[in-house]
């Protein structure tokens, strides 16, 4: 009775939100023995509550022939919102992205089911780590750019048979019919350790958001819980890409098509980013007008500080919806403020959706790097406020150059999970040129090493306000 009402609990939240869940089941002669390989009694319900996050699991059906467990993870959506949100990205400040949370989950599913990850039950129960039994894998809800047949081509070399369902959205307002959460069901003959190894590694790929940095720890979850299987996948570079984002750690893992760990060095090279403060700087300098200017979506205040030290340059406005980025960006202009000839910028909380008076009529307004992450049905009312209201003397935007994506091998993934677009040349000039009032003059570039097919990997554009207006 105790399952049932935890059942009908877990049903409740699934509808009404905020909750990932992975649920076992298996059936066949002895399935009872996986108790031990989860090291969990199925007559006690594990609860755990990590910084505001609930954790749960527990057996809704125990049988010597069938066994059904579930594991479920609610987060506290008001550390999400203050804490992680901030941390690592700025969806919540921009977009309206569903309350999904696979990294979260996996991070939790790892730390209470270590012992089936590991294969380490008591020593008596050892033999049945390698022991495969009949096993249905359930979880969700996933919001996953990826197309049912890409996540099928994933799941089905190992064997597996993929069924997929959609979840119907429940929006006060009609944005859209269909929810793009989804729930995987996932049917074959495997280990339990095998099973969970997998989906350690997978869910996060197939979801494409990650609320934790990826550095090299990534790599070395990949090799310890891909090791068994991962080299032999047919879409084995497809999952190294989603699951490392970046050219270095993923190139790491490229050795003679083995997992190999990463060295410890770093390249010595200028970063894209240096390369986009450079030419934002050198653009700058150029204008006739940089007494005042204007960082929108400034960061930890990078450029900002850059700016900082251009002759002429007399305020700088270092405008970020985050909190957190905003004491980094301040940490960072205290600690050289004391320089010579450096302008320390002024930290400002504001949106990018909403008027704000003290951006009004000044010099110089910068977008670097941060159009992409708006969805593009948003966009033209960010430029209208910039371009009509705010009416700066110059406009700086830089984005990604989509073509030039073919040289960093990523086919259709996004250079980063939270981007909602990525245009290639043409695109980025057409809508320049369709946002223009017809009040600024237009002028294009680009960053980075170019191309002779592709171009380089960011472009930019200028607007420069016409004399007459």
């Amino acid at each position: 009775m105790l399952y049932k009402l935890w059942y009908i609990v877990i049903k409740l939240k699934q509808l009404r939100g905020g909750m990932m869940q992975l649920t076992i089941q298996a059936t066949g002669e002895h399935v009872d023995v996986l108790s031990y390989l989860l090291a969990k009694n199925p007559n006690n319900r594990y609860e755990r509550t990590n910084n505001g996050h609930l954790i749960r699991m527990f057996y809704n059906r125990f049988t010597s022939k069938e066994v059904e467990v579930t594991f479920f993870v609610t987060p506290d959506p008001i550390a999400l919102s203050r804490d992680h949100s901030e941390r690592y990205d700025i969806t919540s400040y921009i977009n309206d992205r569903e309350f999904v949370v696979s990294s979260i989950f996996c991070s939790f599913l790892r730390s209470a089911l270590g012992t089936a990850l590991n294969g380490k039950p008591k020593e008596e129960y050892i033999p049945w780590v390698e022991h495969q039994f009949t096993f249905q894998f359930s979880f969700g809800p996933i919001a996953s750019d990826l197309t049912d047949k890409q996540i099928e081509n994933i799941f089905q070399p190992l064997g597996y048979d993929v069924e997929i369902n959609y979840g119907q959205a429940e929006y006060q307002v009609d944005l859209r019919k269909k929810s793009t959460a989804r729930w995987i069901t996932l049917n074959g003959t495997t280990t339990l350790q095998a099973g969970l190894r997998q989906l350690y590694v997978l869910i996060p790929v197939l979801d494409n958001y990650k609320h934790y940095y990826i550095d090299e720890k990534e790599v070395e979850k990949i090799e310890r819980f891909g090791k068994d299987w991962l080299n032999n996948h047919p879409k084995r570079e497809f999952i190294l890409r989603r699951a490392l984002r970046f050219k270095e750690l993923y190139r790491s893992l490229e050795i003679e098509g083995e997992l190999k760990p990463v060295p410890n060095k770093t390249e010595n090279r200028i970063r894209l980013n240096e390369l986009r403060y450079e030419k934002i700087i050198n653009y700058v300098n150029k204008c006739k007008y940089k007494e005042s200017i204007v960082d929108l979506g400034s960061g930890e205040g990078k450029l900002a500080v850059r700016l900082g030290f251009v002759k002429g340059v007399q305020e700088i406005l270092a405008v970020e919806p985050s909190e957190g980025e905003t004491l980094k960006a301040m940490d960072r202009f205290e600690k050289i403020k004391e320089k010579d000839n450096f302008v320390q910028p002024t930290p400002v909380m504001s949106s990018l959706f909403y008027y704000d008076e003290r951006l009004k009529n000044k010099d110089i307004i910068i977008l670097c790097e941060v159009i992409e992450h708006i969805d593009e049905h948003r966009l033209p009312k960010v430029m209208k406020t910039i371009l009509v209201d705010y009416q700066p003397k110059s406009i700086i935007i830089t984005t990604p150059n989509k073509e030039y994506n073919q040289i960093y091998e990523l086919g259709e993934v996004y250079r980063h999970p939270d981007h909602r677009f990525e245009w290639t040349r043409n695109e980025f000039q057409d809508w320049c040129v369709e946002q223009n009032p017809g009040t600024y003059d237009l002028v294009f570039d680009g960053i980075g090493e170019e191309h002779p097919t592709y171009g380089c990997p960011t472009q930019l554009c200028l607007f420069s306000r016409k004399e007459d207006y």
